[in-house]
C-alpha cells in the first residue's frame, strides 16, 4: 500500500473515533517532514512530534501547535503571530517547577504572556519540562531534564517549525522566569550554547536561599508575633523609624537577625497571610536529607536552641496523642475553611506556583478529623506521627491546626490509603520548630557575606555546622546545576526590594559571579534592575495594592530591551545603584541617581510626610514623580486616600486606575518637555478621626502609551496622616 494511502486511512480513522479534530489535520504529514529536519546532540529529544496545528482568535489571533518528543513525557506549546506581524524572535515562559505547557492560556491584561508576544511581533514557548513534579516523591532521574534539557530542545525544535511557517533565518531567542524559573533560566543559559540569545530571570535567589530564607523568616515569625503591628508602624512614613524599640532582648535578637540575613524590613505588613510559603513542599526534604540533626542533636546537644529552650521555645511546642476520627477530602476543607482552592491563575507563577505540587488525587484526605481538641496556639507546621495501623511508624506533615482537625502538607496517596479511624497519632511540632534555626548550622563562604553574623571575631562559627551545606543541593534539584556565572548572550536580572522569599542582596551575588567572569566586558552582556515596593510574586493585589507594586511591567520592557540589544546592538538602562548594608540593599532617593527604568515618586502632605489634623479639615498633597532618562513618561497615576474598607480581590485584567483601591484618578502636571517629571497634586477634606496612609500609585510607559496593558512600569508612595 502507498504511503499516502495508508496515512489518508489512518487520518480518518482517527477522525471516525474522535481522536483528533479536523483542523489537527494539516500538520500531520508537516510533522514527519519536520522532524527529519531537526538535529539535536541531546539524543533523548531526537523525535519530536506534533498532534495540534490550529488557529484560534484568543487572546489574540494566532496560530496554535502542541507537541512533544516520543518516549519521553516532554510537551510543548508554541504559539505562532500572523506573518505579518512576525519579526524573527520567540519569548519562552520557564516555570518555577515543570507543570504543564498551558499554563500561560486564559489570561487577560498585563498578565498574558501569549498576547504580549504576539502583539510584540514574536512567537511563544512553553513547555511541561517533563512532566510535573510531585514533592512528595521529590526523587528524580536527572534533574537537568526539567531544569534546562526540555526547554532546550522545544526552543531548537521551535525554530523548525517557525522556519518552515515564515521562511527566513534563524529566529533569535529569549528565555525568561521567576523564583524557580529564575534558577531555571539561569541554569539553562549556563549550561548550554546557541539555543538562547538572551534571558531575563527575575526575583533570582542564591545557592543559599533554600531552606535558609524561609528558616530565618519563621523564626522571626514566632518569636515577633505579638511585635510586628509596632514594627510596621515604626517604618511607615511619619512613623519613628526605630522598629527595635519596644522589643524584649530575644525579639530583638530574632529580628536583628531575620534582616541581617537580607529580609527586608517594611515587607513585614503582611505578616497575617505570609505563612510558610514554599518551606510547604521543602520541609521534608530538609527533614530526610539530615535527620541526625532533628532526631538527637536540636534538642539535646549544647549550642542548638532546643538544647536550652527560651521560654517561647517551650511555650510553642506540641506533642499531643489523638485517634484518627474520620478522615477530610479537599472540598470538605475548603467548606470548612481549613484550605482553599487552587485559583487557576496561581499556577505557574513566580509566587504560588509551590501550591499547585505535591498535591494528591481527589477523593483522597487532605485533613483529619481527631477524637480530641489540640491546644489554641501560633501554629505554623509540624508533623503527625502514625503510631499505630497499617501506617505505623510513617509520618505525615502538618501545615495547619484548627480545634480536632489537622491539615495535611504533601503526602504520598499510598500512606494517605493506609490511615484508618481510630489510628492512634501524635501531633507533633519539635522537627518544626528545629528547623527555624538551622541556617545558623550552615555557614557557607565568605562570599555569602550575610552569614558574617555567625561568625565570631575569628572568623569561626558561634554555632556548631552541620556536615554539608543542603541549599547548594536543593539549587541543583531546580536548574540541575549550581550558577557559575559564566554564559553566552546577554542578561537583564529583575530583582524585588521588597521580596520575601528571595532576599534582595541574592542578586548582587549573581552579579559579582558574573563580575568575576566578565571583568570589565560586564557592562557588555549584564544589567541588574532593583524594582522597589516589589514583592516575590507577580501578582502583588492579594497582598495589599496600597504598600506593593506589580513588576510585570518591568519584566515586559526587559525582554523587549534584550531583544534590541541582541538584534540592534541597543544598550539597554544602565544598572540599578545601590550598595549592601547589613544585608539590606539601599537605594539612591532619586530616579536619575537609581538608574534602571523604574519611576520614583516622592509624596508629600501638608509639605512632609506627617500631617496631623482635625476632622473636618483638608490636606493638600503633592507628588514630584521622575522616571530614569530616556525611560519613558508618566502615563497614569491614581490615588487611594483612606485606605482599604475590604479585602481587595485581584481579578483578571486588574489594572490600578479602575479598581477600588484606587478610586480617585490623578491630575498629571508636566514638569519636563519629555514627559519624564511630572507633579501630581489634590486636596482631601477627612471627615473622621483615625490615621490614614493615603497612597499615590503611577505608572511609567516606554513610549507614552497610556492605553497599552503592556510593559507599564509602576511605583507608588505614601504619607501619613492623623485625624483628630
Amino acid at each position: 500500500m502507498p504511503a499516502n494511502t495508508f496515512r489518508n486511512l489512518w487520518v480518518c480513522f482517527l477522525l471516525t473515533h474522535g481522536m483528533i479534530t479536523h483542523a489537527q489535520t494539516s500538520l500531520l504529514p508537516m510533522s514527519s517532514k519536520l522532524a527529519q529536519k531537526f538535529t539535536t546532540q541531546d539524543t533523548l529529544f531526537a523525535k519530536p512530534y506534533v498532534d495540534v496545528d490550529e488557529w484560534r482568535d484568543k487572546p489574540v489571533r494566532h496560530r496554535y501547535v502542541h507537541g512533544g518528543f516520543q518516549g519521553t513525557g516532554a510537551r510543548f506549546s508554541l504559539y505562532f503571530p500572523p506573518k505579518e506581524r512576525y519579526q524573527g524572535r520567540f519569548f519562552q515562559y520557564i516555570t518555577p517547577f515543570p507543570d504543564n505547557e498551558n499554563l500561560s492560556q486564559g489570561a487577560s491584561g498585563e498578565e498574558d504572556k501569549i498576547g504580549f508576544a504576539i502583539t510584540h511581533d514574536s512567537y511563544f514557548i512553553e513547555t511541561n519540562g517533563g512532566g510535573r513534579i510531585d514533592f512528595a516523591k521529590p526523587e528524580s532521574a536527572d534533574p537537568t531534564l526539567g531544569a534546562f534539557r526540555v526547554n532546550a530542545a522545544t526552543a531548537q525544535f521551535s525554530r523548525v517549525i517557525a522556519t518552515e511557517i515564515y521562511g527566513g533565518k534563524r529566529p533569535y531567542g529569549y528565555a525568561f522566569g521567576g523564583s524557580g524559573g529564575a534558577y531555571r533560566t539561569v541554569g539553562s543559559i549556563e549550561n548550554t550554547n546557541g539555543v538562547w540569545d538572551g534571558v531575563v530571570p527575575y526575583v533570582l535567589g542564591s545557592p543559599m536561599a533554600i531552606p535558609n530564607v524561609f528558616t530565618v523568616r519563621m523564626h522571626a515569625m514566632r518569636v515577633l508575633k505579638d511585635k510586628f503591628p509596632q514594627i510596621i508602624d515604626a517604618l511607615e512614613p511619619g512613623g519613628s523609624g526605630d522598629m527595635y524599640a519596644t522589643l524584649n532582648q530575644e525579639e530583638k535578637e530574632a529580628l536583628l537577625e531575620v534582616t541581617r540575613m537580607g529580609f527586608p524590613p517594611k515587607a513585614w505588613f503582611g505578616y497575617k497571610k505570609m505563612g510558610i510559603h514554599g518551606f510547604l513542599v521543602l520541609y521534608q526534604g530538609v527533614v530526610r536529607a539530615d535527620k541526625t540533626y532533628f532526631d538527637k542533636d536540636f534538642w539535646n546537644t549544647p549550642g542548638y536552641l532546643g538544647a536550652n529552650p527560651p521560654a517561647s521555645l517551650a511555650k510553642a511546642r506540641i506533642q499531643q496523642q489523638s485517634l484518627i476520627k474520620a478522615g477530610i477530602t479537599i472540598d470538605e476543607a475548603v467548606s470548612l475553611g481549613l484550605t482553599q482552592a487552587m485559583s487557576p491563575a496561581e499556577r505557574g507563577t513566580a509566587d504560588a506556583a509551590w501550591k499547585a505540587i505535591g498535591g494528591v488525587d481527589k477523593g483522597m484526605p487532605v485533613a483529619f478529623q481527631l477524637t480530641d481538641v489540640l491546644p489554641d496556639i501560633d501554629f505554623l507546621g509540624g508533623d503527625l506521627l502514625i503510631l499505630s495501623g497499617a501506617g505505623a511508624g510513617k509520618t505525615l506533615q502538618i501545615t495547619k491546626i484548627a480545634g480536632d482537625k489537622v491539615v495535611l502538607g504533601p503526602a504520598e496517596a499510598s500512606l494517605l490509603a493506609q490511615v484508618k479511624p481510630g489510628d492512634r497519632v501524635q501531633v507533633d511540632n519539635s522537627n518544626f520548630l528545629a528547623v527555624q534555626t538551622y541556617h545558623r548550622h550552615q555557614v557557607p563562604g565568605k562570599e555569602y557575606y550575610v552569614y558574617d553574623q555567625f561568625l565570631d571575631k575569628e572568623g569561626k562559627p558561634l554555632y556548631p555546622q552541620r556536615p554539608m551545606l543542603l541549599g547548594p543541593l536543593f539549587t541543583r534539584g531546580a536548574a540541575g546545576v549550581l550558577p557559575t556565572g559564566k554564559f553566552t548572550g546577554k542578561m537583564i536580572l529583575l530583582e524585588s526590594l521588597w521580596d520575601r522569599e528571595a532576599f534582595p542582596w541574592q542578586a548582587d551575588w549573581y552579579r559579582s559571579k558574573v563580575q568575576a567572569n566578565l571583568g570589565d566586558k560586564l557592562n557588555d552582556n549584564f544589567r541588574l534592575w532593583y524594582t522597589d515596593h516589589a514583592l516575590h510574586g507577580d501578582v502583588p493585589i492579594e497582598d495589599d495594592p496600597t504598600r506593593t507594586v506589580g513588576y510585570l511591567g518591568v519584566l515586559q520592557q526587559a525582554l523587549l530591551d534584550l531583544s534590541a540589544w541582541v538584534e540592534k546592538d541597543i544598550a539597554p538602562a544602565a544598572t540599578t545603584q545601590y550598595k549592601i548594608d547589613a544585608g539590606q540593599v539601599i537605594v539612591p532617593p532619586t530616579a536619575n541617581e537609581r538608574k534602571g527604568i523604574q519611576p520614583v515618586v516622592t509624596l508629600m502632605a501638608n509639605g512632609g510626610k506627617r500631617a496631623e489634623i482635625n476632622a473636618g479639615q483638608s490636606v493638600t498633597f503633592k507628588a514630584e514623580v521622575e522616571v530614569p532618562e530616556n525611560m519613558g513618561k508618566v502615563v497614569a497615576a491614581a490615588w487611594n486616600f483612606e485606605g482599604l474598607s475590604k479585602e481587595v480581590e485581584r481579578t483578571p485584567g486588574w489594572s490600578f486606575e479602575n479598581a477600588d483601591a484606587f478610586p480617585v484618578a490623578g491630575k498629571i502636571t508636566p514638569a519636563s518637555k519629555s514627559g519624564s517629571r511630572v507633579t501630581i497634586e489634590a486636596t482631601y477634606q477627612f471627615s473622621k478621626p483615625g490615621t490614614y496612609f493615603p497612597t499615590l500609585r503611577v505608572a511609567a510607559q516606554r513610549d507614552g502609551n497610556a492605553k497599552t496593558p503592556y510593559t507599564r512600569i509602576q511605583n507608588l508612595d505614601r504619607v501619613r496622616v492623623v485625624v483628630k
